[in-house]
């Protein structure tokens, strides 16, 4: 079976490492990574690669940013020209950014079936990009692999079941349980920053809901910078709310720390001995949880609702900073929950039932 895999945003890199790495003990398989150029910075894409141990990618089509429009019709146009050129028998897509939809609908167009990673997920707020992506690309698909029973549930009520929906489980969980042993001894960063375990406060933010909205970014930023005043804040900030940030008014207290995005390992390191994440993206809060990590997420809602039944997650909408300094300064205060096993996110192997999946349709497909 020859499958492309379409990448282009770094969560998307830690999701294929695992994949990857059990396609390539099969002498039945050969992929073909395609970067889409979405995620250009080298500290969010080459890093990635390098750590998790991900094949270069064979092809680089060096999209790099835009809009929305702009950025995903330029991906499809490469992407349709690369799958004629390449005939894979599969595509395969990860999540939900740009990237996903793009190869979405060039193997859709080109009658190639597809395999998505993460299917199944809804916030229900169908202003994020990522909600539209996400579902435009399951009604596409040809093999759904969600990762939770919710995932699976969300599908069922928009008219897909059967067996070409699985829930396998989660591939982060797969990755978080392949570094966890190595993370401390591969990294210097606790070192580097001066920071005690469990001390601080990891923050990320990047999600163009928050860095879009000067009223939001305003709440984040000055709900970060009041916790600085009792807690260590630790911020690898991002290309884009960096970009915000210096064209307005807004800024963060010298008491916060600010340093450029990290790679997966060292990323890692600051989850497990954090205090608390505060974060607007999707993975970390999985990751914390991983890690045994309370989490407050700046959003409205979120797709991992396990995370908040189980407690490990609070929301805190950015509209009013005081809410958020409250929801951390909350986390921080009580004993984290009970990790509750099996994990909602399966048993680790869920990269190996998504190679098992692809390769029993590959070849009925051959068959036929």
């Amino acid at each position: 079976m020859r499958f492309m895999t379409v990448l282009g945003a770094r969560p998307q890199f830690v999701k294929a490492s695992a994949v990857s790495r059990v396609a390539s003990n099969s002498r039945d398989i050969v992929e073909l990574i395609v970067h889409t150029g979405q995620h250009y910075d080298a500290n969010m894409s080459d890093k990635f690669f390098e750590e998790l141990g991900i094949p270069a990618p064979a092809i680089h089509l060096g999209v790099g940013s835009g809009t929305h429009g702009e950025q995903t019709g330029r991906m499809l146009s490469l992407l349709d020209e690369t799958m004629r050129r390449e005939k894979p028998d599969f595509v395969l897509v990860y999540g939900d950014t740009n990237s996903t939809l793009a190869g979405a609908l060039a193997a859709a167009k080109l009658h190639i079936p597809i395999a998505h990673v993460e299917s199944g997920l809804r916030s229900f707020n169908r202003r994020m990009p990522e909600e539209i992506n996400r579902i435009l690309t399951d009604h596409m698909s040809s093999l759904l692999f969600a990762p939770t029973k919710a995932g699976v549930a969300n599908l069922a009520r928009e008219g897909i079941t059967g067996d070409l929906v699985k829930n396998v489980g989660d591939v982060m969980y797969d990755v978080a349980l392949n570094i966890r042993e190595t993370a401390t001894t591969r990294s210097e960063i606790l070192t580097q920053l001066s920071l005690g375990s469990s001390a601080y406060v990891l923050a990320t933010i990047h999600r163009a809901e928050n860095t879009d909205d000067l009223k939001r970014l305003k709440a984040i930023v000055d709900a970060l910078s009041a916790i600085s005043l009792r807690y260590d804040v630790v911020i690898p900030m991002h290309p884009r709310t960096k970009g915000r940030l210096a064209g307005s008014a807004i800024s963060f207290s010298q008491n916060v720390r600010i340093i450029e995005p990290v790679g997966y390992i060292d990323m890692a390191v600051l989850c497990v001995h954090a205090g608390v994440v505060v974060t607007d993206s999707g993975g970390l809060q999985k990751e914390a949880f991983f890690h045994g990590v309370p989490c407050v997420t700046l959003r409205d809602e979120t797709e991992w609702t396990e995370l908040i039944e189980l407690g490990w997650n609070r929301l805190a909408p950015p509209h009013d900073w005081k809410s958020i300094v409250g929801a951390v300064e909350k986390a921080l205060a009580l004993p984290p929950p009970t990790m509750r096993f099996p994990s909602p996110y399966g048993d680790g192997k869920a990269s190996a039932r998504i190679v098992k999946a692809m390769l029993a349709m590959a070849n009925g497909a051959h068959r036929r």
